[in-house]
C-alpha cells in the first residue's frame, strides 16, 4: 500500500515537471514559431481590406484560400484566409462568414508599424484611404518612446506608425 502511494505521488510530480514520458526522457518545451494576427472583417470587405493593407503599408500577399462556397450573387468569392507579410511579420486577413472560427468582425485592433520614415508612412495610408487621427507626436509623450503617427483604417482598427525608439545608455538592462 505505502509502495502505491509512493508510486502516485511520483507520477504526479512528474506530471507537474512535465518528465515522465513513455521513455523516461523529460519532455521538450512548447516552441510556437509566430504568432499571426487575425483580422476578420464584414463579409464581403475582407478583398478590400488586402488592397487596402498592400496599398497603404505595402504588404505583400502570401497566401490566399477563398470560401468554397459562393453565393451566386458575389461577385468575388469570400476570402476565408489570406496572409500578408508586412515587414518581418504576418496578418491574417478573413472575410465573416458562418464557419468562421469568430461570430462577429473585429473592430478596433490596435497594431504598432516601425518604419524610420513615420510622416512619408501616414502620408502613404490617408493616401490609401485611412484617416490621420492625431498630429504626429515624438518624445516622452509619444508611444514607443520616439515619433508617432496614427491612422485608422477602412475598417475601425488603428495603427501607430512609430520610428524606432533611440537607445539610451541610461536605461537599466
Amino acid at each position: 500500500m505505502e509502495e502505491e502511494a509512493l508510486v502516485s505521488k511520483k507520477m504526479e510530480e512528474e506530471a507537474q515537471n512535465g518528465t515522465g514520458a513513455e521513455n523516461g526522457l523529460k519532455a521538450l518545451p512548447l516552441v510556437f514559431a509566430a504568432v499571426k494576427p487575425w483580422l476578420v472583417v464584414e463579409a464581403p470587405k475582407a478583398n478590400d481590406a488586402l488592397q487596402f493593407y498592400k496599398a497603404a503599408f505595402g504588404a505583400e500577399e502570401v497566401s490566399r484560400v477563398n470560401h468554397p462556397k459562393r453565393k451566386a450573387e458575389q461577385e468575388i468569392p469570400l476570402l476565408l484566409s489570406a496572409e500578408l507579410k508586412l515587414g518581418s511579420s504576418t496578418i491574417v486577413i478573413s472575410d465573416l462568414t458562418d464557419d468562421a472560427p469568430v461570430k462577429s468582425a473585429v473592430t478596433g485592433g490596435l497594431f504598432c508599424l516601425e518604419t524610420e520614415d513615420v510622416e512619408a508612412a501616414v502620408s502613404k495610408a490617408v493616401a490609401a484611404g485611412a484617416v490621420s487621427e492625431d498630429e504626429i507626436s515624438e518624445g516622452d509623450g509619444a508611444y514607443c518612446g520616439g515619433r508617432v503617427g496614427k491612422v485608422k483604417d477602412p475598417y475601425g482598427n488603428i495603427w501607430l506608425i512609430c520610428a524606432p525608439a533611440k537607445k539610451s545608455s541610461d536605461v537599466a538592462a
